[in-house]
């Protein structure tokens, strides 16, 4: 599952690359975590909104916890009941310049970052919709990971090249579901020495995957 991506363009620099209007109010981090704002390219504008859909658990004695963000989403559950609905009719553009994922030992994992060769920045696919929690909220689609990474996790990203982010937007679910493979193309891996849980702690999350 991917719980930490970079995104390293502006605004109007995004919006021009996706063809689209831009707010460019929008504010989020350039290193973009579970709960926290990203930029989404979704209804003809990139605009920013909060990583995870919010799912609420019941306690053991009936209370309502406090939300959790459900950051990916498997392509083999689009269309059960949590994502249906946005699946069918809320589909978006992610802009992303690379995702991380944790790599070694428990305890003294490390941040290694995945990307393209030739993108500084290029689409993930997503779903996104209205929450009463924290607005308008957006997810990851997660397809089976790339040879380039499998010893470090069997999932990632769905990456849609220029001719694919259409029909991914505007497509039929079975147009969007096709598009739903692996990337075939070579990906950039760059190992660090930095601790995946150093530093900022992001929140608690919850993972469908």
């Amino acid at each position: 599952m991917c719980n930490l991506y970079r995104m390293t363009k502006g605004t109007a620099e995004v919006a021009r690359l996706f063809e689209v209007e831009g707010d460019l109010a929008a504010n989020y981090a350039h290193e973009v975590y579970p709960g926290l704002p990203g930029l989404v390219v979704a209804e003809g504008r990139a605009r920013a909104m909060h990583w995870g859909f919010p799912l609420v658990l019941t306690g053991k004695q009936g209370q309502k916890l406090k939300p959790k963000p459900v950051t990916n989403a498997r392509e083999d559950k689009l269309l059960t009941g949590f994502w249906r609905d946005s699946f069918v009719h809320r589909r978006c553009l992610v802009p992303v310049s690379q995702w991380a994922e944790a790599e070694g030992e428990k305890g003294r994992m490390t941040r290694t970052w995945y990307g393209q060769p030739d993108a500084e920045v290029f689409a993930v696919a997503g779903l996104w919709r209205p929450s009463a929690e924290w607005g308008d909220v957006y997810t990851l689609v997660m397809v089976d990971g790339h040879p380039q990474m499998a010893e470090v996790h069997d999932r990632m990203p769905l990456i849609l090249s220029h001719a694919a982010q259409r029909y991914w937007l505007e497509g039929t679910p079975d147009e969007a579901l096709a598009l739903c493979r692996t990337w075939e193309d070579a990906i950039t891996v760059e190992r660090t020495e930095q601790l995946w849980a150093g530093g900022w702690q992001p929140p608690e999350q919850q993972s469908l995957l």
